[in-house]
């Protein structure tokens, strides 16, 4: 069962680092000036950028949005242990995860927990109401193991 496509890993050169070491970082970087980070022209710049989305090197440009200012002042990771035999719903239980808009960002790991859930709450009984509502009384859910996270950041170190 995979979560995710399977995709070939295309071969990245230095202008591709580059390229990716400053989206990164900035992903509405105009053109011209990423042309600039990267050393090569405007042209060649958008013909590597759009070479890197067809190659499903870059999947999405997005914004990183401040949860408190959007008023979700407590966030936690919540480890999910799934029971053996419902190994089969695993994808149905994604899916799940993917349509609450609490849940920014969610993992299908191997290990002790089956998925590790980056949840935002704007209090501690949003946070309870989703552990004992939304995961504890799903029958495919074996436990919970919640973790609240005192600080947060977002990694922006380069690709080299």
């Amino acid at each position: 069962m995979s979560l995710a496509p399977n995709v070939a890993v295309p071969r990245l050169d230095e202008v591709d680092r580059r390229i990716l070491d400053a989206l990164r970082v900035n992903a509405r970087l105009p053109n011209n000036r990423l042309a600039e980070l990267a050393g090569v022209a405007p042209s060649t710049c958008l013909q590597r950028v759009r070479a890197l989305q067809d190659a499903g090197v870059i999947r999405r440009f997005t914004v990183d949005l401040d949860p408190t200012a959007l008023g979700y002042g407590l966030q936690a990771l919540v480890s999910i242990r799934i029971t053996p035999g419902a190994r089969d719903q695993l994808a149905a239980f994604a899916e799940q995860l993917r349509s609450l808009p609490e849940v920014s960002q969610f993992f299908y790991l191997a290990g002790s927990a089956d998925f590790i859930v980056h949840f935002q709450a704007r209090t501690t009984q949003d946070l309870k109401d989703f552990v004992t509502e939304k995961l504890s009384t799903n029958p495919i859910v074996a436990s919970t193991n919640t973790s609240l996270i005192f600080e947060h950041d977002v990694n922006v170190l380069g690709l080299s």
